[in-house]
């Protein structure tokens, strides 16, 4: 059996990266957990989201495959690393995902414009 340091570095980043998501979906800050209580189960109109996802090197904070949306809830250090945020979702829309981010004030106090807003993205048709 092959230790960990001979395995070749991609695939100790993909444990690495499953390992640390696992560790956030019992770490969600109060606004993703908010969140979390309408996106799971497939509450919003039926679609799978699941949540501290890994996509390529990102773990995402949400992420529905069918309609190939990424939901991220910012809190206040995504003030500081907006051209860090706009290159990771760069990289994450040439996957074909369409990212969207909203503040934890934003999905705390206007539920219901989050929940319209990503409505709405669910429903674009794929390449939009």
């Amino acid at each position: 059996m092959l230790t960990n340091t001979k395995l070749p570095a991609e695939i100790r980043l993909q444990e690495r990266l499953h390992y640390l998501s696992r560790q956030l979906r019992t770490q969600l800050t109060p606004a993703e957990d908010f969140l979390w209580k309408y996106l799971r189960k497939k509450r919003l109109h039926g679609l799978r989201f699941l949540r501290q996802h890994p996509i390529d090197r990102f773990i995402v904070d949400f992420v529905c495959y069918e309609a190939r949306l990424i939901i991220e809830v910012d809190g206040g250090i995504h003030l500081t690393q907006k051209a860090r945020d706009q290159n990771r979702d760069k990289i994450l829309s040439y996957y074909g995902f369409h990212v969207v981010r909203f503040t934890n004030e934003e999905v705390l106090n206007h539920t219901d414009y989050v929940l319209k807003c990503i409505t709405q993205y669910t429903r674009l048709p794929i390449g939009i």
